[in-house]
């Protein structure tokens, strides 16, 4: 027969109200509810409102995540270009100092203290660093353009597509102090895309091609060359991406129709959301993870309106038995 004297567990906490900062996977008993709960991840898979932005702007970087993110240059008032970087601190949009050079339809990766911005209208081949403090001018890409995608981080960059008075798939890697042109370039040039990962693991989905027409075509990077993968759901240019090459998101965009709609990519196959932005928009920024991410400024009219996505939250919930 099993001896079960020894064997010994966790007692659940017994409560007349709900811890008030409980830990992920706590669990207790509510005497005044008489109900058995437990603090736990629960997808949601929604957008909030956000803080607004103190420069309304579209198509300008974007770096970091939901609670720390950077944005940067884009097309002010007027769709004028602008030097303007704001800090995100999870609530609020803090003034940080300025980029040196004014532009939009700028490629960026990176953290919110430590950024890379590069290209820009005009098929600008600039590129600029941040660290939190102040930009610095660096060596300039290979090939100038507008609207270029951006992954990885600031010393480990990868800047693909764009326009250079044609549809380019060009891919440049950087490694901190130069950029680098790859033998491969995209299977489908385009510009204005979205995108996300890392310099050897990144994707790109999206953007506009040839004739002015909108794209779903999604495609990996390996580190040496691109494959295409399966296609957005809906066509659309100007998005917000962020997240990795496994686990990333694409929101709003235009295609053509303004678009608040949002797609979510397993690694494999993208699955629309059945709700999307408050604010169809596009040329719209975004910054952070699947799980939790930021959608940010935008067009038309330029907005500074900015929302926070949340696919899994902590939250209370009651355990029932049976």
């Amino acid at each position: 027969m099993a001896q079960y004297t020894g064997i010994q567990g966790q007692n659940i906490l017994i409560v007349s109200s709900d811890p008030s900062n409980p830990i992920e996977g706590q669990i207790w008993y509510n005497t005044t509810s008489n109900l058995l709960k437990g603090y736990q991840n629960v997808t949601t898979n929604s957008w909030a409102s956000g803080g607004n932005l103190n420069t309304a702007r579209n198509n300008g970087g974007n770096a970091g995540i939901q609670t720390a993110a950077l944005a940067f240059g884009g097309g002010a008032s007027g769709n004028t270009p602008t030097t303007a970087s704001e800090a995100y601190n999870g609530t609020s949009w803090t003034n940080t100092p300025s980029m040196n050079t004014a532009r939009q339809q700028i490629g960026s990766c990176g953290t919110q203290t430590a950024a890379l911005g590069f290209g820009g209208n005009g098929y600008s081949a600039a590129t600029e660093s941040y660290n939190g403090s102040s930009w610095t001018s660096v060596n300039s890409m290979n090939t100038g353009r507008r609207d270029p995608g951006g992954a990885g981080t600031q010393t480990e960059a990868l800047a693909f597509g764009g326009y250079t008075g044609s549809y380019v798939g060009t891919t440049e890697s950087w490694n901190g102090t130069s950029w680098t042109t790859l033998p491969t370039g995209m299977g489908t040039a385009r510009y204005s895309m979205g995108s996300a990962g890392i310099q050897t693991a990144a994707l790109a989905f999206g953007g506009e091609l040839p004739g002015s027409t909108t794209s779903t075509a999604t495609e990996s990077y390996n580190g040496s060359s691109w494959t295409s993968v399966n296609s957005l759901n809906t066509a659309r240019k100007g998005l917000a991406g962020f997240g990795i090459q496994t686990a990333a998101l694409g929101a709003g965009g235009y295609g053509p129709g303004l678009l608040g709609s949002t797609e979510l990519w397993n690694g494999t196959s993208w699955t629309s959301n059945p709700t999307g932005l408050a604010t169809a928009r596009f040329y719209v920024m975004g910054a952070g993870t699947q799980t939790l991410g930021l959608a940010f400024g935008g067009t038309p009219p330029i907005t500074a309106a900015t929302e926070e996505w949340s696919g899994t939250v902590l939250t209370t919930r009651t355990i029932t038995t049976s």
